[in-house]
């Protein structure tokens, strides 16, 4: 049996069958919805159900049961029961084609025992477009991928940056990455997700991060400094120790540059000589707001993290469109699938 499934915003519609899911259908049809991993753990392919009904053969990674009430599916993995009528869940956001590029390794530097920043260079004739939130993937050899958030806004002559954390047994993070020089070349694909900053809200935001999840909260935040149109900032970044805060004082630099700007680091592991916060940062977030309704929230890091925290902050009154979150679940699970 088929299913029609129609688009709310650009009218476009094509046939889904029962045992298909609705992304597998639109690409079928030339239908482009967003998308990444394809399995459930990103989110990127997010839509929200105006009308009709789908199901699952296994719930996704990258969706909360409380998401699903509310309407919310993941087009990768849901099986349409019904004729929809759906919409991406990008607010109608544009963001320009990725492409396939061979860069440049600048240099690879520590910033912790446990993370180094990556610096590339982009040859001269690519001009690079993307929202800061946005990552790329790595190509390694065989054609599997890594994926690995843009650092900063913007960087000088067409370089990029990117917080490595070292992953036991991983094939970039642990291999090739020790290995790599100045001038080595590493093929990438960018932009890609659809992580960034939503101008459109104007609401005072929350944005949490855990370990190099900060890369892309970064990049936003940069992106934001000395602008008259900021909302009100408020940053926690989860780490385990005082020192794995390896951008801490560049933070508290931001201080005047952003609206209304508090840094609030979040220790799991603090030390005995630690005055700061103590534990998560989703349970820093509830202790210090009673009310989460006129926030808008940037979640990025573990799914852990991600998952607990939209539904905690649901419950204290955050509405789920104002909720964005870029989990670092999918590139583990492609290395798992491996």
């Amino acid at each position: 049996m088929a299913y029609t499934v129609r688009i709310a915003e650009t009218g476009e519609s094509f046939e889904a069958a029962a045992d298909e899911s609705i992304l597998d259908a639109a690409t079928r049809a030339g239908v482009r919805l967003p998308h990444e991993c394809t399995f459930g753990g990103c989110g990127t392919c997010r839509i929200k159900v105006h009308e009709g009904a789908v199901d699952y053969e296994e719930f996704p990674m990258a969706l909360t049961e409380e998401e699903h009430e509310d309407g919310y599916a993941l087009a990768c993995q849901a099986h349409c029961r019904a004729d929809m009528l759906i919409e991406p869940a990008g607010k109608g956001l544009e963001f320009a084609p990725s492409f396939a590029t061979t860069a440049t390794v600048v240099k690879v530097e520590p910033l912790t025992p446990d993370i180094n920043r990556l610096v590339l260079q982009l040859p001269e004739e690519v001009e690079l477009d993307y929202r800061p939130g946005q990552y790329m993937n790595v190509v390694l050899p065989d054609g599997e991928t890594r994926s690995f958030s843009m650092a900063s806004a913007l960087l000088p002559d067409g370089q990029i940056d990117f917080h490595v954390r070292r992953i036991a047994g991983g094939r970039f993070t642990e291999t090739l990455l020790r290995e790599l020089k100045p001038g080595d070349a590493l093929h990438v694909e960018l932009p890609l997700g659809t992580f960034c900053f939503h101008e459109e809200d104007w609401r005072p935001m929350i944005l949490a991060a855990t370990g190099t999840g900060l890369a892309p909260i970064k990049a936003i935040l940069e992106s934001l400094l000395d602008n008259d149109d900021c909302p009100p900032v408020t940053l926690y970044w989860g780490m385990r120790t005082e020192a794995d805060l390896y951008m801490k004082d560049e933070i508290e630099s931001w201080a005047g540059r952003l609206c209304e700007f508090r840094f609030v680091p979040v220790l799991s592991r603090p030390g005995e000589d630690w005055q700061g916060r103590r534990g998560y940062v989703q349970d820093a977030i509830l202790e210090d707001h009673e009310d989460l309704s006129e926030y808008a929230f940037y979640l990025c890091g573990a799914p852990e993290m991600i998952t607990q925290a939209k539904q905690l902050f649901v419950a204290r009154g955050a509405e789920l469109d104002y909720i964005y979150s870029d989990s670092f679940t999918f590139q583990h699970a492609t290395a798992l699938a491996a």
